[in-house]
Formats: structure tokens, sequence, C-alpha cells
């Protein structure tokens, strides 16, 4: 392959970033989570539940509305207002561990506390003192499914946590993970009843999934337009089984193949040659096994 020029490694390193593609589905969740952080306080917050496949995208709509609702330091009067609050739970519905999540995230981190202080009282008073005071409109669990990794007990426990701070705070309760965490939140029928559900489908052969690459490709800083055949998209579709991630990824590599080889757009014949990543590291596997090493 010839050398890059400094130019096109610029756009490669661009293509290599997070990049944001505000598509139908993802805008319609978000336009549901920024009516929910808008809403006027009330004791029961209303709240959602966004479940779909690991890769659909829950995870980048969380980010993206986090970077909207980024803290806020007022000079003024020294206090930083922070609307939003995106954790990631726990590997394990355990209380004392999300406490000292939640802390590290508003910069009180655990090293601060002495001992004593860290037993999960003391840990749940200063978290919701602190939370208190951040203007807090909205809290965001990512990862939700972690729970299901604890007993029936434990996930209730951790449950009852979530509820308690929302109600505390007033502030609405956002959780995000994979559908198998709908029947463990399902368990809590006060916070189930609360939380709204939004289920993200995996991508299918429609005029919506065709809208979306066309709309990806268009992002990539590519010189030429790619004209892709129907057999070319029905073909992404078959390689990433319709997941988000995999589908950037695909688009991804073949935008950075394009630049290197002075193509500079995504061919039809590019799309039947490209094989997945994990497609890639098992027929490496089978070559080694086969060669002895």
């Amino acid at each position: 392959m010839r050398a890059r020029t400094t130019e096109e490694d610029g756009r490669i390193a661009l293509i290599q970033s997070d990049i944001w593609i505000g598509f139908p589905r993802a805008e319609q969740v978000l336009d549901r989570l920024q009516g929910l952080i808008e809403a006027p306080r009330q004791t029961r917050m209303p709240g959602l539940l966004v479940h779909g496949a690991s890769g659909i995208g829950k995870t980048m709509i969380a980010r993206n509305l986090s970077r909207k609702y980024a803290p806020d330091y007022d000079p003024a009067s020294g206090i930083t207002r922070t609307p939003l609050l995106l954790l990631q739970a726990p590997p394990a519905p355990d209380e004392r561990r999300f406490y000292l999540h939640i802390l590290a995230a508003v910069g009180a981190p655990a090293t601060a506390l002495s001992a004593r202080a860290q037993n999960v009282a003391s840990l749940e008073v200063r978290v919701i003192a602190l939370l208190r005071d951040l203007g807090l409109r909205m809290i965001m669990i990512d990862e939700v499914h972690n729970l299901l990794a604890g007993t029936h007990r434990e996930q209730r426990r951790f449950l009852n946590v979530l509820r308690y701070l929302s109600n505390e705070l007033e502030v609405s309760l956002v959780c995000l993970g994979v559908s198998e965490a709908v029947d463990a939140i399902r368990g809590d029928i006060q916070l189930a009843r609360r939380l709204d559900e939004h289920h993200l489908p995996n991508w299918r052969d429609d005029a919506e999934f065709s809208d979306m690459i066309q709309t990806l490709i268009a992002a990539m800083p590519l010189e030429k337009k790619s004209n892709l055949k129907v057999k070319s998209l029905k073909q992404i579709l078959a390689l990433t089984g319709g997941v988000t991630s995999r589908i950037f990824a695909l688009i991804k590599d073949l935008s950075i193949d394009a630049i290197g080889t002075g193509e500079e757009c995504i061919t039809d014949d590019a799309i039947a040659k490209w094989t997945p990543v994990w497609s890639r590291h098992a027929n490496s596997h089978r070559r080694l096994e086969k060669s002895g090493v």
C-alpha cells in the first residue's frame, strides 16, 4: 500500500474518533430523555428503561445526552451545576461500590474518606448531600444488566437503592442495558411502574436501514460519493447482524481502506471482499492450528 499523506492521516484519525450520527431512532430516544430531564420536579419522577442488544447504540445515546448537559461551573457562586449524572453500574449489584462510584464521579474520591465513613449508611448520607447540591435532574445508569451477576436478594437491594435516590432527590432515573435486564427491573414493581420501556431493535432490511447507511457513509471524509447497490446493503446487514457498533466498524474500516488505496469511496466490490474482525481472528487461529504452531 502506498505511503499516506499528512492530510490523509488526519482524515483517518477523524474516522477513528467517536462519530455521532443523528439517525431517527436515536433522536427519538434523545427526545424522550430530554423531555424527562426538563420535566418539572415531582414526588415520583418518571423514568425510562432503554434496552436492546449489546452494541445497538445505548451507550452512544447516553454519552451524547451527557455532553449536552455537561457540568457548568458558576464562578460567581462557586457552584458547579450538574443536571445529568451518567454512571456505569458496578460489575455486581453492590450498594457500597455503587455509592463509591458516585462519589468518584462528582469529584469526591474514596481516598478522602476514613474507613469508618465508608460504611453503606455513611456513604448514603454523603452521596445524598452532595448530589442535592449539584442541582441534579437525572441519574443515568448504563450497563444496568450487571445487576444480573448478583443473587435475587442483591438485585432487589440494588433496585431499592436506585428507587430511593430517585425519590429522595426528585430526579428522573434512566437505565440502559441488554434486554435480559428487563425482567430484573420488573422484579421491583414500584420501580417498573415508574420506568417506561423503550426497546432498540437490531436493524432490519428496510428504508430506515438504507437511510442510516447513507447518512453514515456521507459522514466519512471521503473525496468521492459511494454508490452502493441494494445487494451490498443486504450484505452489510448479514455481516453485522444489524448491530449498530458492528455497522459503524465495517463502514469505518472500509473508509480507511478507501483512503489508503486512493479509491476514496466505498465500493460494492470492497463490501463483497470484507470480512469481520472476529472472523479474521478465527481464520488466523485455524491457520495456526493447521501449521502446527
